[in-house]
């Protein structure tokens, strides 16, 4: 296949995900970012009141770079894992798989598509942050590379899932059992410092740990982490997952049967 007619097979599908997600506005963009709104005014507000300094920052400040990052994860997460869930229940990703248009290219065409709303949801809650408090960048290359990173590799997650699963219930197991609490307990709302060592240690097996912890760093300069830590590890897991995904294209896992 020629190089022009991958591009074109590239942008057609990266511009019906666009299409998709902000013709439903109402259901991909408006929820997301009145959940962050009600976080911000409940544990930035009234809670953080309470609890004042945290990382050497007010409270409000030192939990945005969490919101806005549990945002992109569970947005480019969604999208990914509902639009291709979606064309395998009606059928019409066998157009796909018998056009000449390589793995890669489909796979890329749909992280691309969750990125999107993934970065356009973080860009909403990040300007609505800016009601509640101020924030200044740090390190804006280490902040660009994390969201961008953590948002293709969550994209790449919903892609497997809408793989494996087989009924609509199936694209809910994953986020509510594994991706939200994995959220709540990456030290959104704390410092691990402030835990024992034992619990210490069993977070720093969480993923989403690192990435949180990596964009605050970028925002704030503080981390619990190594941000560099942080970014490798990033890379790792979408080398992984990318090679997972075009695996499972290669063999029509969930699709061929």
């Amino acid at each position: 296949m020629r190089t022009d007619a991958m591009l074109t097979a590239y942008k057609t599908i990266v511009t019906r995900e666009i299409r998709r997600f902000m013709r439903i506005w109402p259901q991909t963009l408006l929820p997301p970012a009145v959940t962050m709104t009600l976080y911000f005014i409940i544990f930035g507000n009234l809670i953080g009141s309470r609890i004042g300094v945290m990382g050497g920052f007010d409270y409000m400040a030192f939990i945005v770079p969490g919101l806005i990052m549990m945002s992109v994860i569970t947005s480019s997460y969604a999208n990914v894992v509902s639009s291709f869930f979606s064309m395998k229940f009606q059928r019409s990703i066998e157009e796909l798989l018998v056009s000449p248009v390589p793995n890669w290219v489909i796979l890329a065409g749909y992280v691309t598509g969750g990125m999107s709303r993934g970065l356009g949801i973080g860009l909403i809650v990040t300007l609505l942050s800016l009601g509640f408090t101020q924030l200044s960048i740090h390190h804006l290359p280490m902040v660009i590379l994390t969201v961008f990173l953590t948002s293709a590799l969550f994209s790449l997650g919903g892609f497997i899932n809408a793989m494996l699963a087989t009924k609509f219930d199936d694209i809910s197991i994953v986020p509510t059992f594994v991706l939200t609490p994995l959220t709540y307990l990456g030290g959104v709302f704390y410092s691990i410092d402030l835990l024992p060592g034992f619990w210490q240690g069993v977070s720093m097996i969480n993923p989403i740990l690192y990435m949180v912890n990596a964009f605050r760093y970028g925002i704030l300069g503080v981390s619990d982490v190594n941000p560099y830590v942080a970014l490798g590890m990033i890379l790792l897991f979408i080398a992984i997952l990318s090679a997972i995904s075009l695996r499972m294209l290669a063999r029509g896992k969930g699709i061929r049967h």
